[in-house]
């Protein structure tokens, strides 16, 4: 048994977390219900509460009036798989070796070795649920089952890898499987069955709140959509003013409220912590079935601010404060600490990046950044910018740009330019649009001597070969033809 092992089973044994400072532990609240929305390709400005027009999200904006909005929350990576590793882990993607997103039978995924944020909180006796897409590793081995969630429903990967994906070129996925816990409930999901998830997990997701309402929970919800293809049930299609992709949000939104209303009914309004978030932002190549990320730079798949800056509110009576906002950079990475130390877990015995955002979740007096920069990689490990303060320092790097908008779930397309070494002040400049590094070059000096840290850490593709030595290599497995 590996010593990670060993550490978790007698956490579990011993029903209590490793030792804990005692001024920590006295102040800490105690156990809160943990419940997350974690969407697919959901844009910055794709809130009713950040100026989104033709669709509604009067949950979303709901839990925005009581509880706490943030204007600068990041996630780590511009994509699927590499983003969701950073949330369940508490580190930089790169750091337990996924980039990118998996496609349908890798051969690598997130590596058991890690502890994963529901991990984490059953050493805290946390029921523990996972609804919806995984994306770190579709093998028996690495479903959600293997990975510290008692239960599971949902896609092993994007909704779009499956044959009737009319964007493949000359590829051809598999039948895309819904998979309970760790056994196929349909080998080969169509159109219907994409119609109805939405709905699906928000009922799975109230059935798992009222049979666990007497002990902690952790409740990871993440939607197939508004990733591509969309669809939604015949309640919501073709109800809102922006097409299908209205449609989409507006059905995740009435998800939300489906698990606010059980929480109220329940008696577990002021116990339970929810926070909604996106794993990216929008993509926009797919035109009137995308969102929007304005009026920030590019969107999903770039280091810009609309790829990796993503709508984030968190709500939970009593704790946090109501109708509040904060401006203050911070991550995904940063979940898992704070919830650690929310709930009395240790945290895990290997290195992880994020750091406890507590004091900005319940708005402390005075509060700050606990990061001195967030780093940001793409592209196979290309370390392509990093934030500061109120500074964002881009790298030279190439990126794509959309030159055409597809239409009606048919994808447009790309062309690639490239940005040299460029500053800019995301407090004056949330758009990127005035470069700053001939004017400030005691400030790129600096950044870039962060960078350069970074680099000998994590390493960066862009500027030498090979992972740096504080990476930790992701799960590999051989598949067998019966298991495909």
């Amino acid at each position: 048994m590996t010593s990670r092992l060993l550490t978790f089973f007698l956490l579990l044994c011993a029903g209590a977390p490793a030792v804990v400072h005692a001024a920590e532990a006295e102040a800490a609240p105690a156990r809160p219900n943990v419940v997350i929305f974690y969407a697919d390709d959901q844009g910055y400005a794709d809130l009713g509460v950040q100026g989104a027009v033709g669709f509604r999200t009067p949950n979303i904006d709901r839990m925005a009036m009581e509880g706490r909005r943030f204007t600068d929350f990041y996630v780590a990576a511009p994509v699927c798989s590499a983003s969701r590793a950073a949330l369940l882990t508490g580190c930089y993607p790169i750091r337990v070796g996924i980039t990118g997103a998996l496609p349908p039978h890798s051969q690598t995924g997130l590596n058991p070795e890690e502890m994963t944020l529901a991990e984490v909180l059953k050493t805290r006796r946390y029921s523990t649920a996972a609804l919806g897409k995984w994306h770190l590793g579709d093998h028996p081995d690495l479903l959600p089952v293997r990975q510290g969630f008692d239960e599971y429903l949902g896609l092993p990967y994007s909704n779009d890898m499956w044959p009737d994906n009319p964007d493949i070129g000359n590829r051809r996925w598999p039948p895309l499987p819904l998979i309970e816990n760790d056994r196929i409930l349909d080998p080969a999901v169509n159109a219907d069955t994409q119609a109805s998830l939405t709905t699906r997990y928000a009922e799975r997701a109230v059935d798992f709140i009222r049979r666990k309402k007497d002990q902690p929970f952790f409740l990871y919800i993440a939607p197939a959509m508004p990733h591509v293809p969309l669809y939604a049930s015949d309640k919501f299609k073709g109800k809102s003013a922006q097409g299908a992709y209205g449609d989409v949000i507006e059905e995740i939104d009435w998800a939300v409220g489906q698990v606010l209303t059980t929480l109220k009914e329940q008696g577990l309004d002021d116990k339970t912590l929810v926070i909604y978030t996106s794993d990216n932002g929008p993509w926009t190549v797919y035109g009137n079935h995308a969102g929007g990320a304005a009026p920030l730079r590019e969107a999903k798949g770039t280091c810009w601010e609309g790829g990796i800056r993503v709508p984030f509110v968190a709500r939970w009576p009593g704790k946090i404060p109501a109708g509040t906002i904060c401006r203050e950079p911070v991550c995904t990475i940063d979940i898992l600490p704070t919830l650690a130390r929310l709930s009395g877990a240790a945290l895990p015995s290997k290195k992880i990046d994020g750091l406890d955002i507590l004091p900005l979740l319940t708005g402390e007096p005075g509060a700050k950044s606990p990061h001195e920069a967030l780093f940001f990689h793409y592209e196979n490990n290309q370390l392509q910018a990093l934030r500061s303060g109120p500074w964002k320092l881009i790298l030279p790097h190439q990126y794509r740009v959309v030159s055409q908008f597809g239409k009606d779930g048919a994808r447009g397309a790309y062309v690639q330019k490239k940005a040299g070494t460029e500053l800019y002040n995301l407090v004056n400049d949330p758009s990127e649009t005035r470069d700053l590094a001939t004017a400030e070059p005691a400030t790129v000096a600096r950044l870039l001597a962060l960078a350069e840290q970074s680099r000998n850490d994590l390493g960066d593709t862009l500027t030498r070969s090979g992972p740096g030595p504080g990476t930790r290599p992701a799960a590999q497995v051989t598949w067998l033809e019966k298991e495909k």
